[in-house]
Formats: C-alpha cells, structure tokens, sequence
C-alpha cells in the first residue's frame, strides 16, 4: 500500500495543486459571511495560507467567487473533491475545482511567508510548544565597512542598519537552524532624537523577525496522510553562523525595513488564475 506523503515548506504555495477556486457563491450573502465561512469549512482539511472572495464581474450573475491556498496539495485535492457540488453554508451546490496552469509571474519561484504567517503555520503542525525560538545576537551594524554606511549631506539623513541571528528549535524532532535578518532605514536628523529612538526599535524587530523567516525557510515539514508530521532542516554549505562565545560578523545583503510592513497582518496581493481542473 502507497503510504501518502506530502513536503510542506515555509514559503508561499504557488502550486496550481494547492489552490481551489469556488463559484456560484449566492448574492445573498455578504463578502465577510462568505470569507469567515469559506476558511471554517476548508481550514479542517489543512492549514490554509489564504482565502480571497471578490463579487462577479458584471456582466455575469450577481454572486461571488472565491480562492482558497493551501499549504499541502493532499489537503487541496481532499477539499476539492469532498466539498464539490455541495452546498456547505448555502441552499445551492457550489462548485469546486483545483487550478490547472500556473500563473507565469510564479514561475521565477515563491515569495517568503511573512512572520506571522511561519508562526500560523508552524503552530498548526508543531503545536504552540513545539517549537521556540532565541535571539543568538542582535547588533547595530551601521558602521560596518561592508555594510555602506553613509551620512548624506544633503538630507541630513543617517543610515541605521541592525543585524540579527536567530535560532529556531523543534525540540520533539531534534531539529534547530538559524537565520540572518537585516533592517535598515534613514533617519531624519532635523526631526529630533526621539524619531531615531523610534526607528532604532522598529529595526530591531524587524531585524528579528526577518530571521526568524529566514530561519524558518531552512525547514521542511514531511505530512504523512496518518497525521503524523517529521522535519527535515536543509543547510546552506556555504553559509557559516557564530556560535554564541564568538562575535561573528554578519554578513547579508542591504534589505530595506518595508519589506516587513506585510507582517502587520495584511495578505500579499498575489495574481489570480482562473483557470480550473474541470475533469472532476
């Protein structure tokens, strides 16, 4: 007997397995009722990284339709055929189909998750306690040499750069793997040292949780169809972290502090595709 196997990553799926389309969602319904109902119903097939609802275009019948992403394909393909045709939270059957081509902006490969999203994620099939993570080292890394630290004249505007290691564990699992972070942004020396003070703590979180991404992204979760869950944390041969007795340098490319601005919460505004298995 085929024992079902499925590799989760912690990155965005873009997979055209791992996205179902729903439609013939009726009108009578608003878009939140539709959003709160759609993630109760498809979130116990798996974990979820996205359902998005928007209304039909018009020129078609009034209603809605919906995308749902799933991390795992298994949990994708079970929630397509086990939801298809079904009414769920309507009088009327819906129909449910997976997507079949990928959206060619994907195909360079999948964005990073945002911090919270790792945490979503890993709380699903880790548990709460499975896993911790520390802060190895947290540093201002302005000056550095390497770095290009500057002060410009012009704008009397001081670069501030942090750099973080982090260390992730899964103690159930014997796995742990660290992750690099960077956050820089420029200063305004006209407004005061209350707007560094400000800055200097926004970048030090930031610099914390872009490492416990990068951190995250080193590690694989193997989803057996039992339930059952191992981990597997991939290693970059060439990448050398301190231990915690040495001050390493850090060594990262220049990454600007907005590229964490999606860890407020809101969902990365991925393209749609609309094109649908219709074989089942």
């Amino acid at each position: 007997m085929d024992i079902e196997v499925d590799v989760v990553e912690f990155r965005v799926p873009v997979q055209n397995n791992k996205t179902v389309f729903i439609w013939d969602i009726q009108a009578s319904f608003s878009e939140a009722f539709i959003y709160e109902a759609l993630w109760s119903v498809y979130s116990a097939f798996g974990a979820l990284y996205l359902v998005k609802v928007c209304p039909n275009a018009a020129v078609a019948m009034p209603g809605f339709y919906a995308m749902v992403k799933f991390y795992s394909s298994a949990h994708a393909s079970k929630a397509q055929k086990a939801t298809d045709k079904q009414c769920l939270f309507q009088s009327s059957p819906l129909k449910v189909r997976l997507s079949t081509k990928q959206n060619p902006t994907f195909l360079s490969g999948s964005q990073s998750l945002s911090h919270a999203k790792c945490q979503d994620l890993a709380n699903h099939y880790l548990g709460f306690n499975g896993w911790s993570t520390r802060i190895v080292t947290l540093k201002d890394i302005s000056k550095c040499a390497d770095v290009g630290w500057s002060l410009d004249s012009v704008s009397q505007g001081e670069l501030l750069k942090y750099g973080c290691i982090v260390e992730l564990t899964i103690p159930q699992h014997g796995v742990t793997c660290r992750g690099v972070g960077v956050a820089e942004d420029v200063v305004d020396l006209e407004k005061g040292p209350e707007d560094k003070l400000w800055k200097i703590s926004k970048l030090k979180k930031w610099a914390k949780d872009k490492a416990v991404v990068a951190a995250f992204e080193k590690v694989l979760l193997i989803v057996f169809g039992n339930g059952k869950v191992a981990v597997e944390c991939r290693f970059d041969r060439e990448e050398v972290l301190p231990d915690d007795s040495v001050e390493g340098a850090i060594q990262v490319n220049d990454i600007s502090w907005r590229e964490f601005e999606l860890d407020d919460g809101g969902e990365e505004d991925l393209p749609w595709d609309f094109t649908m298995d219709l074989s089942h």
